[in-house]
């Protein structure tokens, strides 16, 4: 694992698959919360994530697929949607100052 400074994240994708609007609501989430922090929080489908991003967020159950789709671009899984402590955390490693782990 390879821990990564919340002051170099300037760009979080949220990768998705379902289509079923979770993922926009929690890009939408994580957007508000980061809002003074200049990061762009985009969301695209897992299977063509940019380039340009410095950190994924997906679902545990596509995260092998996000790997496959990032390259070396760090990819964090979570379970829930709304509430998970590893959005949590990215979130406040940012906001904060601190470290998390990819």
């Amino acid at each position: 694992m390879a821990s990564i400074e919340g002051k170099d994240v300037k760009k979080i994708v949220i990768a998705c698959d379902a289509g079923m609007g979770s993922s926009v609501m929690l890009a939408s989430t994580v957007r508000k919360q980061l809002k003074n922090q200049g990061v762009e929080v985009v969301h695209t489908p897992v299977n063509t994530i940019p380039s340009d991003a410095d950190v994924v967020l997906c679902h545990s159950g596509l995260a092998e697929r996000a790997r496959k789709s990032a390259g070396s671009i760090p990819v964090i899984p979570f379970s829930v949607f709304i509430g998970d402590p590893a959005v949590t955390k990215v979130v406040n490693a940012i906001k904060e100052g601190g470290t998390f782990d990819a």
